[in-house]
């Protein structure tokens, strides 16, 4: 046998060659069809709000610690995340300021940090609509986000102590 009748012989059948390039033509124009109409995949059944807060990020430059701020009380301090800590929490912070840059929405708006009574944990942006289900990835980082809800309720109970 010569090497013209080898590579012959160990060629994909063209039926198959055809049928995968139009799988892949096909996943192409669906993939684009969906994003330039914006559709979204399916949501989550309906839930009861447990506890939603309205919540700024803002990162410190002096040491990049970032401060989170409830926004429905006058922007009061309830955590300071420390520098170099909270890597999914930054990430996920990360992802929806660049989505506000794109959008060119500014900082100040805040954020909806929500608990949900089917168990549901989500961090919304209203200003551009993206949502962030923290739950999907794992207990152990959406633990900082829960600790959120612990801190704005203790800061809470702090200042009705300060202010009988």
């Amino acid at each position: 046998m010569n090497a013209a009748n080898q590579v012959h012989a160990t060629s994909l059948p063209a039926g198959t060659l055809i049928g995968a390039a139009t799988l892949v033509a096909f996943s192409l124009i669906a993939v684009t069809t969906a994003r330039l109409l914006h559709l979204r995949g399916t949501t989550a059944p309906n839930a009861a709000v447990v506890t939603a807060l309205h919540l700024t990020f803002t990162d410190r430059a002096a040491d990049h610690a970032v401060e989170v701020r409830d926004a429905d009380r006058g922007l009061r301090l309830i955590h300071v995340v420390p520098p170099g800590s909270n890597g999914f929490l930054r990430g996920v912070l990360r992802g929806l300021a660049r989505a506000r840059r794109n959008e060119h929405v500014g900082e100040a708006p805040a954020f909806t940090l929500t608990r949900w009574s089917d168990g549901r944990m989500t961090l919304a942006d209203p200003q551009t609509g993206h949502q962030v289900p923290l739950e999907v990835f794992g207990p152990a980082n959406a633990q900082p986000f829960m600790q959120l809800f612990a801190d704005d309720a203790a800061t809470v109970s702090i200042s009705k102590e300060a202010n009988p």
